[in-house]
């Protein structure tokens, strides 16, 4: 064959094969694009359920009401919410008594996404991945789960009808901490789990304590909802969060089963599928033993990576199940009478996988582990109060201060809730604000669901655990301060606006002991090429207690470009003549 032919075959050839590429793709875009227009037009099976009218009842400024169920604030500030019926009238009743709450919480959370994303055409850009990205979902949401979802979108707000419907709508936010931990791995939940039974425990019983590090702003943290829900399937359970959330990330039911949520490292998955909340809110439904919160965990298929704590009363014992896209295992102990979980898998299934050695490697959940088993070494038999006590720990190993808002804290002073679990008894403590530090509630769930509760009379307040001091300290106050100074010193990087001298000498003195109180000002002074400065204070957060491998090379890295941008500055320029006499 000569070059003519051969040029002229291999043309002909790269032509049908651009075709055949074509035309793949426009079938690919085509099967999405229905996949997409499907999940937005699909709405729940509802005929099985009550859609009879909802009534809401004004009792008083704080309570209202809706035929069984009802909704009133507590003088700690932690609204206490009880519903009873079918799904989607546990979703009517949610939405309709917790209408501006969880419209407040919805602006709070779309605010915190538009501060991420500030371009409107970037938005755009992120709802239509959001539709594609979640066209799956509903594929693996039970019915019933979608009902009750249903039913609460009705209450929401209009304004962001441009993101997705509001039913489409509040099924993402359902699965915003998966998504947002798998597609940015933004660990925005870095949590502390531990249970203790028999020798560890003051009375042989089981006992749980957990730190829930959700952060999405203060404002998103300031309502928080314990929500008693009476069923009309399955077990009554009790479960923490905020408005508008019908899964579960903490929480007991009746018959004394715990879980609880941690999350791990997780790949990045090409589809949504059932959100880690609702997987848990199953199992809190529908199990009363460890193995049958095992068998529901391996029936559905997750897309990202997570810890599951589960404490059972009528097994006197904790495991944890550790799901993933593409594994399944479960970790429980046999040599000692207490169960850590923090971020990192500890099952033999995950002794090799990649993701999980980089988390023992690189993050700080390995630390916070070790902590966690010293302080359990220094106070051997734990009681409620004690539990809380180490869930209040702010300090590293050995006692050592690492600085206010540390990861490697048990205590980031950044909490949604923490919550202690006495399965046995029935009872919890449930944290108020600020944080950890508020005096913990205490309910017993035989009194609340072996009756008919009335409003503001759920807690048991002689067993409540006092406020930390903590609380009202000259360094907590501090550290309110370092918060509100350090969005400053981002928003003059960000701007190339100059802060005073003393606003950033006082900056250290809030948190002193933290690596990042250097690291801010060090940035800073970076953006205004103030180099020698810039360095000196890069010097200062290397020697602190670093959180995580990529911070210690962030500094690393700040720290060899500022050594050169002062070797050019100490550089006399070439070419200027100087007389030297």
């Amino acid at each position: 064959m000569n070059i003519k032919t051969y040029d002229r075959y291999h043309s002909v050839y790269l032509n049908s094969m651009k075709s055949v590429f074509v035309c793949c793709s426009a079938i690919l875009f085509l099967c999405l694009s229905c996949e997409v227009s499907k999940s937005v037009r699909h709405t729940p099976n509802l005929d099985s359920y009550s859609t009879d009218p909802l009534e809401v009842h004004r009792i008083d400024d704080s309570t209202f009401s809706a035929d069984k169920s009802f909704v009133t604030k507590n003088q700690h500030r932690v609204w206490e919410l009880y519903l009873d019926g079918d799904p989607l009238q546990l979703g009517y009743q949610h939405g309709a008594l917790m209408q501006p709450l969880m419209q407040q919480q919805e602006e709070f959370f779309f605010t915190r996404v538009a501060d991420f994303v500030p371009s409107r055409s970037k938005q755009k850009m992120l709802s239509s991945f959001l539709k594609w990205y979640n066209r799956k979902m509903y594929l693996h949401i039970r019915n019933d789960y979608q009902a009750e979802i249903y039913g609460l979108s009705h209450y929401s707000s209009d304004k962001y009808n441009k993101i997705a419907p509001r039913f489409l709508r509040n099924m993402y936010l359902h699965g915003a901490h998966d998504i947002g931990h798998a597609l940015q791995d933004m660990m925005m939940v870095g949590c502390s789990s531990l249970a203790v039974w028999d020798e560890n425990s003051e009375d042989g019983s089981l006992l749980i304590g957990r730190n829930f590090d959700f952060y999405v702003g203060d404002d998103f943290a300031e309502n928080k909802v314990v929500q008693f829900v009476r069923p009309t399937d399955g077990i009554p359970y009790v479960s923490i969060s905020w408005p508008g959330m019908t899964g579960v990330v903490s929480g007991m039911n009746y018959d004394g089963l715990t879980v609880t949520i941690n999350a791990g490292k997780s790949r990045v998955p090409l589809a949504a599928k059932t959100p880690i909340s609702l997987l848990t809110k199953e199992i809190l439904q529908f199990s009363s033993t460890v193995e049958e919160a095992i068998a529901i965990a391996k029936k559905r298929q997750v897309f990202v990576s997570e810890s599951i704590m589960v404490g059972s009363a009528k097994d006197r014992r904790a495991v944890i199940i550790e799901v993933a896209p593409d594994n399944f295992g479960v970790y429980e102990v046999s040599d000692s009478a207490y169960l850590i979980c923090t971020n990192h898998f500890q099952s033999q299934r995950y002794q090799q996988e990649s993701r999980n050695l980089s988390q023992i490697a690189e993050g700080a959940s390995v630390y916070r582990h070790e902590k966690l088993k010293q302080l359990l070494q220094q106070e051997e038999k734990l009681n409620p109060r004690k539990m809380a006590d180490i869930l209040r720990n702010k300090e590293g190993l050995n006692g050592k201060s690492i600085g206010y808002g540390n990861e490697k804290a048990l205590n980031q002073l950044l909490a949604h809730h923490s919550v202690i679990f006495s399965p046995e008894q029935k009872k919890i403590w449930v944290s108020s604000s600020p944080y950890q530090l508020g005096e913990m509630l205490c309910y017993d769930l035989n009194d609340i669901f072996g009756k008919q509760p009335a409003p503001g009379k759920l807690s048991k307040s002689e067993f409540n655990i006092p406020r930390d001091p903590f609380a009202d300290a000259e360094d907590f106050s501090n550290y309110e301060k370092f918060k509100k100074v350090t969005l400053k010193i981002d928003s003059a990087i960000r701007n190339k606006t100059t802060l005073d001298d003393p606003l950033l000498q006082n900056f250290i003195k809030l948190n002193p002991d933290f690596w990042l109180s250097y690291f801010k000002i060090g940035q800073y002074f970076y953006s205004t090429k103030n180099y020698p400065e810039a360095g000196a204070y890069f010097q200062q957060a290397a020697q602190r207690e670093v959180t995580t491998v990529s911070d210690r090379n962030n500094i690393e890295s700040y720290l060899r470009k500022t050594r050169r941008k002062n070797q050019r500055l100490e550089k006399p320029e070439i070419g200027v003549y100087t007389d030297s006499g």
